[in-house]
């Protein structure tokens, strides 16, 4: 008799073929899925808004997006921000990315202490202390140095064709539970929570900590646009250019739980003035109508900082990833790395026996 043989399709699918499920396209799903699909793994990611759209509740198509040093974070969160550095310094090199290098000049209402953004000094390139005579008097300090700032409206999309050359797939889905994924794809044993705001209404995770922040921008539409210029104190300011599309962004405001879509015209007049406050000669005090747009997104905010951690749920794992809030830009590419690491653990798990 000869050797009895097993049907192929009984076989099971070896683990690192099957494929990582990601719940959420906005930048930190999609950084996720194109660094785990640069390192070899399938996958799919499934989302109610995908790269492209424009929707309010679609924070990554409105984010201010430029890398700024943190405050207050960890060590570990620090270099989560490096990382994304590195990855998008080398991104700057290719214009379809919307990754620019800009100057920038940051004026310092108070000293900076131990757990201020000072730590960006061994980040960003050209970074010194600027002279008393080079900024306004009423600033205690001021520094100059380069740093990235990203077009949401170029690197969006860009990421979403990197996504699907490397073989990744995204469905349309709005989903109500984490369950949902697993009914979807029962072979999957990692799964990436990256919804964001989503994380609050998901039945089988109901995170309270999540809640929605309003953003409110003005877009002026200017060729001065090379220099971001950032007030950091009570005076919370910031003027970020837009080189690809000629203009500067000016912010900001942050509203908790409110969701309206409806321009707040004392916001503009508002954000304009402190932007010529800061920047007089890029932002006019009284800029024509026509040269002016507005920016409103909501940001998937939660108390205490995000969430970046693994669970194994019996034969799965599930890997939590979001409440970034406006910081989304500024740690993508090292949370996604850090979510790459999570999955080679589990992967390591399962194939070492």
């Amino acid at each position: 008799m000869g050797e009895s043989r097993q049907a192929p399709s009984a076989f099971p699918v070896p683990f690192a073929q099957r494929p990582v499920i990601i719940l959420g396209a906005g930048i930190i799903g999609c950084a996720a899925a194109r660094q785990l699909l640069l390192q070899g793994f399938s996958v799919v990611l499934v989302a109610e808004f995908l790269p492209g759209d424009q929707d309010i509740y679609y924070a990554s198509a409105w984010a201010g997006a430029v890398w700024h040093a943190a405050a207050g974070i960890t060590p570990d969160q620090r270099y989560l921000q490096a990382v994304t550095h590195r990855v998008m310094l080398r991104m700057a090199q290719d214009p379809d990315s919307g990754v620019s290098i800009v100057d920038a000049r940051e004026y310092l209402e108070q000293e900076p202490t131990s757990t201020s953004s000072i730590w960006g000094n061994t980040v960003v390139s050209k970074f010194r202390e600027m002279r008393p005579e080079e900024y306004p008097s009423n600033f205690a300090c001021a520094w100059a140095y380069e740093t990235l700032v990203t077009d949401p409206t170029r690197h969006m999309p860009y990421l979403g064709r990197q996504i699907q050359a490397l073989g990744g797939r995204f469905i349309r889905q709005r989903v109500g539970a984490l369950q949902e994924l697993y009914d979807m794809f029962p072979d999957s044993r990692v799964f990436i929570n990256a919804s964001g705001l989503g994380s609050k209404t998901l039945a089988d995770v109901q995170d309270d900590l999540c809640f929605p922040e309003r953003g409110q921008n003005v877009f002026l539409r200017t060729q001065q646009c090379n220099t971001m210029y950032f007030r950091n104190g009570q005076e919370y300011t910031y003027v970020i250019p837009r080189p690809f599309s000629q203009g500067v962004v000016l912010g900001g405001v942050k509203q908790q739980d409110n969701l309206s879509p409806v321009v707040d015209l004392d916001i503009t007049r508002d954000e304009i003035a402190r932007a010529h406050r800061l920047a007089p000669e890029i932002v006019p005090a009284h800029p024509p109508e026509d040269a002016i747009s507005h920016i409103i997104g909501i940001r998937p905010s939660r108390k205490g900082g995000f969430r970046l951690d693994s669970q194994s749920q019996g034969s799965r794992t599930l890997l939590s990833a979001y409440g970034f809030g406006g910081g989304g830009y500024a740690f993508s590419y090292g949370i996604a790395d850090a979510l790459v690491k999570m999955v080679e653990r589990t992967e390591r798990e399962h194939v070492i026996l």
